[in-house]
Protein backbone atom coordinates (compact mmCIF):
# COMPACT_ATOMS: atom_id res chain seq x y z
CA UNK A 1 0.00 0.00 0.00
CA UNK A 2 1.20 3.12 -0.99
CA UNK A 3 -0.08 4.94 1.95
CA UNK A 4 1.73 3.23 4.66
CA UNK A 5 4.54 6.22 5.81
CA UNK A 6 6.48 4.86 8.13
CA UNK A 7 6.21 2.07 11.42
CA UNK A 8 4.33 4.16 14.03
CA UNK A 9 5.57 1.91 17.04
CA UNK A 10 6.74 -1.55 18.35
CA UNK A 11 4.30 -3.48 20.38
CA UNK A 12 6.51 -5.55 23.50
CA UNK A 13 4.94 -7.56 25.84
CA UNK A 14 6.85 -7.19 28.76
CA UNK A 15 6.59 -8.55 32.66
CA UNK A 16 7.62 -5.99 34.63
CA UNK A 17 6.94 -2.46 33.54
CA UNK A 18 9.50 -1.37 35.99
CA UNK A 19 12.46 -3.50 34.77
CA UNK A 20 11.87 -2.57 31.21
CA UNK A 21 11.04 1.04 32.16
CA UNK A 22 14.90 0.92 33.64
CA UNK A 23 16.64 -0.74 31.02
CA UNK A 24 14.95 1.35 27.99
CA UNK A 25 15.74 4.85 29.90
CA UNK A 26 19.57 3.27 30.03
CA UNK A 27 19.47 2.99 26.50
CA UNK A 28 17.78 6.63 25.45
CA UNK A 29 14.07 6.28 25.73
CA UNK A 30 12.04 8.40 27.47
CA UNK A 31 9.16 7.40 29.43
CA UNK A 32 5.58 8.85 27.90
CA UNK A 33 2.80 7.33 29.62
CA UNK A 34 1.18 4.43 31.56
CA UNK A 35 -0.23 1.89 32.53
CA UNK A 36 -3.11 3.54 30.06
CA UNK A 37 -5.86 1.78 28.30
CA UNK A 38 -7.20 -2.06 29.35
CA UNK A 39 -4.36 -4.01 28.12
CA UNK A 40 -2.55 -2.11 29.79
CA UNK A 41 0.29 -0.68 27.87
CA UNK A 42 3.04 2.12 28.80
CA UNK A 43 4.71 4.10 26.16
CA UNK A 44 8.48 4.94 25.94
CA UNK A 45 9.92 7.18 22.87
CA UNK A 46 13.83 7.94 22.08
CA UNK A 47 14.05 10.91 20.74
CA UNK A 48 15.17 9.66 17.17
CA UNK A 49 11.07 9.00 16.89
CA UNK A 50 11.21 5.62 17.54
CA UNK A 51 8.29 4.31 19.81
CA UNK A 52 7.59 1.57 22.05
CA UNK A 53 4.34 0.36 23.53
CA UNK A 54 5.09 -1.63 26.51
CA UNK A 55 2.00 -4.67 26.67
CA UNK A 56 2.04 -5.22 30.31
CA UNK A 57 -0.04 -8.37 30.40
CA UNK A 58 2.79 -11.09 30.36
CA UNK A 59 2.18 -14.44 32.28
CA UNK A 60 5.03 -13.95 35.08
CA UNK A 61 4.12 -18.01 36.44
CA UNK A 62 6.00 -19.26 37.20
CA UNK A 63 8.97 -16.91 36.18
CA UNK A 64 9.03 -14.26 38.89
CA UNK A 65 12.56 -13.56 38.10
CA UNK A 66 11.79 -13.29 34.48
CA UNK A 67 11.98 -15.42 31.38
CA UNK A 68 14.78 -18.21 30.86
CA UNK A 69 14.32 -17.80 27.18
CA UNK A 70 13.12 -15.91 24.48
CA UNK A 71 10.14 -18.75 22.25
CA UNK A 72 10.94 -17.23 18.90
CA UNK A 73 15.07 -16.82 19.34
CA UNK A 74 16.06 -19.79 21.57
CA UNK A 75 13.93 -22.90 21.24
CA UNK A 76 14.73 -25.57 18.58
CA UNK A 77 11.52 -24.99 17.53
CA UNK A 78 10.87 -22.18 15.05
CA UNK A 79 8.13 -20.60 15.29
CA UNK A 80 6.71 -17.81 13.83
CA UNK A 81 6.67 -14.06 14.97
CA UNK A 82 8.81 -11.26 15.13
CA UNK A 83 12.12 -11.98 16.36
CA UNK A 84 13.90 -8.72 16.54
CA UNK A 85 13.74 -4.74 16.50
CA UNK A 86 16.58 -3.20 14.71
CA UNK A 87 18.12 0.60 15.56
CA UNK A 88 20.09 1.87 13.63
CA UNK A 89 23.12 3.92 15.04
CA UNK A 90 25.76 6.32 13.33
CA UNK A 91 28.32 4.90 15.26
CA UNK A 92 28.44 0.97 16.68
CA UNK A 93 32.02 1.49 18.42
CA UNK A 94 30.69 4.37 20.30
CA UNK A 95 27.04 1.31 21.01
CA UNK A 96 29.43 -0.81 21.58
CA UNK A 97 31.47 1.61 24.38
CA UNK A 98 28.14 2.74 26.03
CA UNK A 99 26.60 -0.80 26.32
CA UNK A 100 30.04 -2.01 28.42
CA UNK A 101 29.52 1.41 30.11
CA UNK A 102 25.93 0.39 31.36
CA UNK A 103 26.64 -3.42 31.88
CA UNK A 104 24.56 -4.46 29.35
CA UNK A 105 26.12 -7.43 28.12
CA UNK A 106 26.16 -7.88 24.00
CA UNK A 107 24.69 -11.63 23.07
CA UNK A 108 25.97 -11.48 19.44
CA UNK A 109 28.54 -9.83 17.34
CA UNK A 110 29.75 -6.95 16.66
CA UNK A 111 29.15 -8.69 13.28
CA UNK A 112 31.25 -6.47 9.67
CA UNK A 113 29.88 -7.71 6.52
CA UNK A 114 31.33 -7.26 3.40
CA UNK A 115 30.01 -4.01 2.50
CA UNK A 116 30.74 -2.58 5.47
CA UNK A 117 27.94 -2.65 7.44
CA UNK A 118 27.93 -3.78 11.01
CA UNK A 119 25.39 -4.95 14.09
CA UNK A 120 25.34 -6.29 17.37
CA UNK A 121 22.36 -7.62 19.38
CA UNK A 122 21.75 -7.34 23.17
CA UNK A 123 18.31 -8.64 25.08
CA UNK A 124 15.86 -6.95 27.15
CA UNK A 125 14.97 -7.54 30.35
CA UNK A 126 12.48 -10.18 29.35
CA UNK A 127 15.11 -11.63 26.49
CA UNK A 128 13.58 -9.54 23.84
CA UNK A 129 16.15 -8.85 20.91
CA UNK A 130 17.79 -5.63 20.12
CA UNK A 131 19.79 -5.05 17.18
CA UNK A 132 22.20 -1.98 16.83
CA UNK A 133 22.85 -1.43 13.47
CA UNK A 134 25.17 0.71 11.16
CA UNK A 135 24.69 0.78 7.65
CA UNK A 136 27.84 0.77 5.69
CA UNK A 137 30.03 3.85 5.67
Amino acid sequence: MKEIVGINHVGLRVTSLEKSRAFYEKIGFLFIVGPVGPEPVAIMEHPSGVNINFILNASTAPLESGPSENVLMDLTEKYTGFTHIALEVTHLEAVQRTLSDLQIPITEGPVELPDGTMFLFVRDPDKNVIEFHQVAQ
